[in-house]
């Protein structure tokens, strides 16, 4: 019986596919509340809560990638803001081992994946610690985001090169 993880016969650890998180951290977080004391009064309805998402990839090296995760909430009741808060959530990751088409699904969706449950936890204890009820951010569909960005890019690429 042989050990795949610790062959000697010519594979090296390195050939075995490898993501790591080096570090995580918060890049930028604000919180506004523009009205307060008065919108942190009761209401009667709830506030309408818009939510974006985005994901940036840079390399830092030529197995180092640092992935900033930026998520931005903004509540209102009518015109008037309640809240807003930005977050941009970073990771260093090591990636080793995959193949190259593997990268771009690897940077733009495991990730933020892998990322994600920090960012949402920020988000919550920063409205929570604004006065309001915490906001507890639904899952992502990363690969959604990912196919969708890709399918605009294309689509750019199409039109930048179609001639007039």
């Amino acid at each position: 019986m042989t050990d795949t993880a610790s062959t000697t016969n010519g594979t090296s650890a390195a050939e075995n596919p490898t993501l790591n998180i080096l570090a995580q951290y918060i890049k930028d977080l604000s919180f506004e509340n523009p009205g307060a004391p008065r919108s942190l009064q009761a209401r009667e309805t709830a506030p309408a809560i818009n939510i974006s998402v985005n994901v940036n990839a840079n390399p830092l090296s030529e197995t180092e990638f640092d992935v900033v995760l930026s998520l931005n909430a903004e509540a209102k009741d009518g015109d008037k803001v309640l809240f807003n808060v930005e977050l941009a959530y970073g990771g260093v990751f090591r990636v080793v081992g995959f193949p190259q088409e593997h990268m771009l699904p690897l940077l733009f969706i495991e990730c933020p994946r892998l990322l994600f449950p920090f960012a949402r936890q920020i988000v919550a204890d920063a409205t929570r610690n604004g006065g309001f009820p915490p906001l507890m951010i639904d899952p992502i569909d990363f690969a959604q985001m990912f196919s969708q960005r890709m399918a605009e890019e294309n689509l750019r690429a199409q039109v930048s090169t179609t001639p007039n």
